[in-house]
């Protein structure tokens, strides 16, 4: 069942970020991920919800996420990530249906 990364940004130091942005993608794809979403118009249709970027990853399992996050590539892009953003992520399982 397929999982999906989702990241709430708001950038902090744009400097900072695009080295970060630069750098992560390779370590996604290293990991099995695939981007949905990467940045782009936000547009909220209910609530108070002003997000200024979302990322939308897809990965095949949520242990598949977990080894992504916890590798040493990913987490040597930490310090870039925390410096750069104020983030939240979650992690939200996919759904499976019979076509």
């Amino acid at each position: 069942m397929p999982v999906y990364l989702i990241i709430d940004i708001t950038v902090i130091d744009q400097d900072v970020y695009e080295e970060f942005v630069e750098r992560v993608p390779a370590v996604v794809e290293q990991y099995g991920g695939r981007y949905l979403v990467r940045g782009g118009e936000v547009a909220t249709l209910a609530g108070d919800w002003q997000p200024e970027r979302i990322v939308v990853v897809e990965f095949d399992s949520s242990e598949q996420v977990q080894e992504f996050y916890a590798s040493p590539e990913y987490q040597a892009l930490v310090p870039l990530r925390e410096q750069s953003t104020n983030s939240r992520a979650i992690i939200v399982k996919g759904y499976e249906y019979d076509l």
